[in-house]
């Protein structure tokens, strides 16, 4: 069996109703400080977004804490394992919107999209339908520089060169996508969510999500009916369906 690597990265959000994100800041930085860890938190009034590195028993130890918060216990963390931290210091800001796309209409704390889980995903990629017979679309949501790094099989994409431009391109392209359950994507969920609300209250129909994006479905599945790797923020750059590296990072210290 192979060892498990010591650090342990973290990337988790929750869309959640939040009035004291100045107060919550100084916690966070406190509590993230004095147990070392790396990374950043992203704080607003929809939520929270979240990556983090450290040493596993420290990393628990935060989110038991964070989660002592009845705001935040349903906060779920994608997990993967390094010799050493991604991250060069440790960042804890207030933002206006933890995923920027500009629509204040988009509040996902009052309801989260639909979503399907990984496992059903892969199952309904081998059919290439869902359980109702109707045929499934991969939509990708992330930038094309991402896109670039690896993608689901035959996925839709816009070539986005920032988030807050897909609304406009959700509903250039509305036409294309009826009649196909959509399942939209992103890296670790954040941007999908938001995705699949926006084109529901456009009037799109069968959209949901993926749920945890595709670090969750890698976690879950491995990169069954995924090309390449998925780019992250950190210095790892983009990681391979065993969530490793997909790079020298790991042996280069």
């Amino acid at each position: 069996m192979t060892p498990v690597k010591p650090i342990l990265n973290i990337s988790a959000y929750l869309f959640v109703s939040l009035t004291d994100t100045a107060a919550l800041r100084e916690s966070i930085r406190s509590q993230a400080g004095a147990r070392q860890l790396k990374g950043t938190v992203l704080l607003a009034e929809e939520g929270i977004n979240l990556f983090l590195a450290g040493p596993a028993e420290a990393v628990r130890s935060f989110l038991m804490w964070l989660q002592t918060d009845p705001r935040f216990a349903a906060l779920q963390a994608k997990e993967s394992h390094t010799d050493s931290v991604p991250f060069k210091k440790l960042l804890v800001k207030v933002k206006p919107e933890i995923i920027r796309m500009n629509h204040p209409t988009i509040r996902p704390e009052a309801a989260r999209a639909p979503a399907v889980d990984a496992k059903t995903l892969a199952r309904w990629l081998r059919s290439g339908r869902d359980d109702a017979g109707q045929a499934v679309v991969m939509l990708d949501t992330r930038n094309a520089f991402e896109v670039a790094h690896g993608s689901f099989n035959g996925a839709v994409h816009w070539n986005l060169s920032k988030f807050s431009d897909f609304p406009e391109a959700a509903l250039r392209h509305a036409a294309e996508l009826q009649g196909k359950t959509v399942v939209s994507y992103c890296t670790g969920g954040i941007r999908c969510e938001k995705a699949a609300i926006f084109m529901a209250q456009a009037g799109m129909q069968d959209v949901l999500q993926l749920d945890g994006g595709i670090l969750k479905y890698f976690e879950d599945v491995g990169s069954e009916h995924y090309a390449g790797e998925c780019f992250v923020f950190d210095e790892r750059e983009a990681l391979k369906g065993d969530l490793s590296a997909a790079g020298a990072y790991d042996t280069r210290r």
